[in-house]
């Protein structure tokens, strides 16, 4: 396959790209604002947790086979039929007369999204020097941070002006205008050569990313049971065994095992799940931090995070120049500096603090970000063959989504044990106060001569939750040196 860039008008092929982009994130926001009111009208309560829990997983299970497609069918077909995917699954999600209804579309709608972002990269990557490219997915990235600030507007003036429907019909001007962009400018060449395609690898696969995903859904849930997470671990070291069996002796792998044994694909790859797990954890506890502690309303809250968006950019633009100019490690080495930085200086926060500190760690962080997150990409597809940067890049955003699943759900362990303990040391204290005392409408129902104490609970709780968050960044620093002193043997 090649991709002819004279032929290809660069420019419309990234709007493109950035518009199913920004599609794709709102919509990982949007509904949640609209959620209250979607219960109000089809009731189901008791599951509405599945309407975002089937949307990622079945995401993540489509991601790496998309990715293998495309290198085996060509870009532009793959990425057509996800954006098609999505859209009809977004138009009957609107129709949905009922949750479990609502949730199976919700799970279609999954599998086209699936698409997105590993394609998005994998074009980037076709149409773009490595320079430029650090630049583009550093867009592509701050498109992420716009989204999520202006979802939660989109979605409450469509819910409240229109339906609730209209956050999934949405969708459709802006799928429809992305794909014409798209199919009038993108062109490849693809050479079409009869492949076998790998149906058993596949079912393997699903099973087994949805075994693990179940797994995180089981630990995320607190249940002193263990029986059934014993059962799903033994289940999924079963369908590793079988999937790496079939992937070896299969004609064309969904994941070729020759990129598991290329040393620098494997160590940016660990280093991808790590930083996602520590971003999704920064990104969920600091606003839980000045709304428990200081007592600010959620607007207020979701700001702490805004800088890092807005200095991502500058990290990936700075990713492009580094990787040009020094050896990967090194660029690696340059954006986890300022990660670990944000990382020790947070377990160094006192119990009052100004709001000030919060906004230069989170810029300190988008930074550390951008450089390597976008490095860790850049790095993946540049030590894979041509034809398997598909795939390539794919398992890096797979890995990026389970870092992000994974480690939040650890880390929601670790604070909810702290917690329990500093509630049980607390006098007249109960778990719900913590669940009032964190948003500011309901504080006031908290008693007086408990507001000090439980905010010291909560505050005691996140140090150990970033505490945790701290040995993830050291690990991975440890990671990118070992792969300097095997890189020196």
């Amino acid at each position: 396959m090649s991709i002819n860039t004279q032929k290809n008008n660069v420019l419309l092929v990234t709007i493109s790209l950035f518009i199913a982009t920004f599609m794709s994130a709102v919509e990982g926001t949007i509904v949640s604002t609209a959620m209250p009111t979607i219960v109000g009208d089809l009731h189901g309560v008791s599951i509405m947790n599945w309407v975002f829990s089937v949307y990622l997983l079945t995401n993540a299970i489509s991601t790496p086979i998309y990715g293998k497609l495309s290198d085996q069918f060509g870009r532009k077909k793959i990425f057509i039929f996800g954006i098609g995917i999505f859209l009809i699954g977004s138009i009957f999600s609107g129709m949905s007369n009922s949750m479990t209804t609502l949730i199976i579309w919700r799970a279609i709608q999954g599998v086209g999204a699936g698409v997105i972002m590993p394609l998005s990269y994998t074009i980037v990557a076709d149409i773009y020097s490595d320079e430029n490219r650090g630049k583009i997915l550093g867009l592509n990235g701050a498109i992420w941070g716009i989204a999520s600030i202006l979802a939660p507007l989109i979605g409450g003036f469509l819910v409240d002006s229109l339906s609730w429907h209209w956050v999934f019909f949405l969708n459709l001007p802006l799928g429809i205008i992305a794909l014409i962009i798209f199919t009038v400018s993108f062109h490849e060449k693809h050479v079409v050569v009869k492949q076998s395609i790998d149906y058993l690898g596949m079912v393997y696969l699903s099973l087994l990313l949805l075994s693990l995903m179940y797994i995180i859904q089981l630990i995320s849930d607190l249940s002193d049971n263990w029986q059934p997470i014993s059962y799903c671990i033994f289940f999924s070291i079963l369908l590793l065994i079988l999937f790496v069996r079939k992937e070896h002796c299969a004609e064309n792998p969904i994941i070729p095992m020759k990129l598991l044994k290329n040393r620098t694909f494997v160590i940016q790859n660990i280093i991808a799940f790590l930083i996602s797990g520590f971003l999704m954890g920064l990104e969920v506890y600091l606003p839980v931090w000045t709304q428990g502690i200081f007592g600010y309303p959620a607007t207020l809250s979701g700001l702490a995070i805004t800088p890092t968006s807005i200095l991502w950019i500058f990290g990936a633009f700075v990713s492009g120049w580094l990787l040009s100019r020094m050896k990967a490690f090194y660029a690696t080495m340059f954006g986890l500096f300022f990660i670990l930085v944000a990382a020790i200086w947070v377990v160094l926060l006192p119990f009052t603090v100004s709001f000030a500190w919060f906004f230069a760690i989170a810029a300190i962080c988008g930074i550390g970000f951008g450089i390597t997150i976008t490095n860790g990409t850049v790095i993946s597809q540049n030590s894979v063959e041509k034809s398997d940067v598909g795939v390539a890049t794919s398992f890096n955003t797979l890995c990026r989504i389970f870092g992000q699943t994974l480690i939040v759900a650890v880390l929601g362990i670790v604070m909810n044990r702290q917690l329990t303990i500093g509630i049980l040391h607390t006098d007249g204290a109960k778990m719900d106060m913590i669940n009032k005392i964190v948003n500011v409408k309901t504080a006031h129902l908290v008693p007086a001569k408990l507001m000090e104490p439980l905010r010291n609970v909560i505050y005691d709780s996140l140090h150990k939750v970033f505490w945790v968050c701290l040995f993830i960044v050291i690990f991975a620093v440890i990671v990118n040196l070992y792969d300097r002193i095997l890189a020196k043997k």
